[in-house]
């Protein structure tokens, strides 16, 4: 396993990741452009990636503002810790930039609503798409 920031060329296999999810898939697969990806690059926010023989498996974003915006694991890929080190890498990240509370959002009933909750984030509330609200405080 090889986890380092993202790079534009990361851009395509993220999309693709992001399109073969189990839960939380895309009801349109326009909602998220290029234009999305490429500023989570840097812009407004930093991108990892997990690389398994040389393939990209998992991903995940993070925005400056303090919210982590993805958080993908390729379905042939899950259960093997890349989705828990790429959070624990955006959180870090987010912790470095003076955040003391951060959040995500993410479907009821979901593996990864359970995910977050065993890794200490606390559900707080459900926002207008219905989805929870996580926050994590920084220890």
């Amino acid at each position: 396993m090889n986890l380092r920031q993202a790079t534009r060329a990361d851009i395509a296999p993220m999309h693709a990741i992001r399109m073969a999810v189990r839960e939380n898939a895309l009801s349109d697969p326009r909602r998220i452009t290029e234009a999305d990806y490429l500023a989570a690059l840097d812009e407004s926010g930093r991108t990892w990636v997990v690389e398994v023989d040389g393939k990209l498996a998992a991903f995940a974003t993070g925005y400056r503002s303090g919210s982590i915006w993805a958080l993908f694991v390729h379905p042939q890929h899950e259960g093997h810790g890349y989705g828990a080190s790429l959070l624990a890498t955006a959180v870090d990240w987010l912790w470095a930039l003076g955040h003391q509370r951060i959040w995500l959002t993410t479907a009821p009933g979901t593996r990864a609503e359970r995910f977050y909750l065993a890794k200490g984030w606390k559900a707080c509330g459900v926002d207008a798409c219905g989805d929870i609200r996580f926050e994590l405080e920084r220890p």
